[in-house]
């Protein structure tokens, strides 16, 4: 069984407020790339619910495609 609330509890919420405290692209990638890659090595199962909700922002994106996790249409 995977991890399956990782996004609604833990990452979602960090997104949001990196967003929302004006991180530069560059702190988001390499905050959030880390951590997805923990919450992957805990089975995280929803990662692409949570990439959905932050299509919009191209560090969001790209630290999920450097974990190997990508949005295809």
């Amino acid at each position: 069984m995977g991890f399956g609330s990782a996004g609604f509890t833990f990452f979602d919420p960090v997104a949001r407020s990196l967003i929302e405290a004006g991180a530069s692209d560059e702190q988001k990638e390499k905050v959030l790339g880390d951590l997805i890659a923990n919450l992957q090595a805990e089975d995280w199962d929803t990662e692409l619910d949570s990439l959905q909700r932050f299509l919009d922002d191209p560090a969001i994106v790209r630290a999920f495609a450097n974990n190997g996790i990508t949005w295809t249409d």
